[in-house]
């Protein structure tokens, strides 16, 4: 999408998730924008089947459901993590391998066990990547699509009790504590009082640039 295709995010938005831990990291995310945001979870807006095959396929499905929904913007995310060697698993289905009482210890055991099925015990044979699409979407069909990924490894046992999901497992690059042992500042952080580090703020600085008027040093 050109620059001049790009379109201004004003006044309020559907945040489309019913995810508390991706609801907060969100609202932190537009709230220095002046954005008053609401989540499809308070609406009372059901949740799409989500039958796309990639994860930005599957933002444009939650982000388009809930602008159509409430007649307002939409913002969805729709991430996950992507280990090597497992065939870039659990990927699509990252929150899947939580179940329905969405217990990420035993989803985060699981990639072990499976690392260690594998061979991939020495830190190079774990590598993995977290992956965020988001996507605005308007009432009237104008949609826009940003990306952004993070690097790392993935230690054994998980550590930190900070953030949700897969972090406490996962290592970024450059890095010696992991996501779960960090605060949301330095994860979610963007410049100039942080670095953008998580894939959610790196995909989140492309779409501010594009549609909040931001600009990063």
């Amino acid at each position: 999408m050109s620059p001049a295709a790009h379109r201004r995010l004003e006044g309020r938005v559907v945040i489309a998730t019913h995810n508390p831990g991706k609801l907060e990291e969100m609202r932190g995310l537009l709230a220095p924008y002046g954005i008053d945001a609401v989540s499809a979870g308070e609406l009372g807006l059901p949740e799409p089947e989500e039958t796309g095959l990639t994860f930005g396929e599957n933002a444009r499905i939650k982000a388009i459901a809930a602008a159509n929904a409430s007649g307002l913007p939409a913002f969805a995310d729709d991430s996950g993590l992507c280990v090597d060697a497992l065939g870039g698993a659990p990927g699509l289905y990252t929150a899947r391998w939580a179940g329905p009482e969405k217990d990420f210890m035993a989803a985060m055991t699981r990639v072990e066990e499976e690392l260690r099925d594998a061979g991939a015990e020495l830190p190079d044979l774990r590598k993995a990547h977290f992956i965020s699409a988001l996507c605005l979407a308007w009432p009237d069909g104008h949609v826009e699509d940003f990306e952004g990924v993070v690097n790392g490894t993935l230690v054994w046992p998980p550590r930190g009790p900070a953030g949700f999901g897969y972090d406490p497992m996962f290592q970024p690059d450059g890095h010696e504590r992991t996501f779960g042992e960090m605060s949301g500042a330095e994860k979610h952080g963007l410049p100039p009082h942080g670095r953008g580090l998580s894939h959610r703020a790196r995909a989140f600085m492309t779409l501010a640039q594009a549609c909040l008027g931001a600009t990063f040093d």
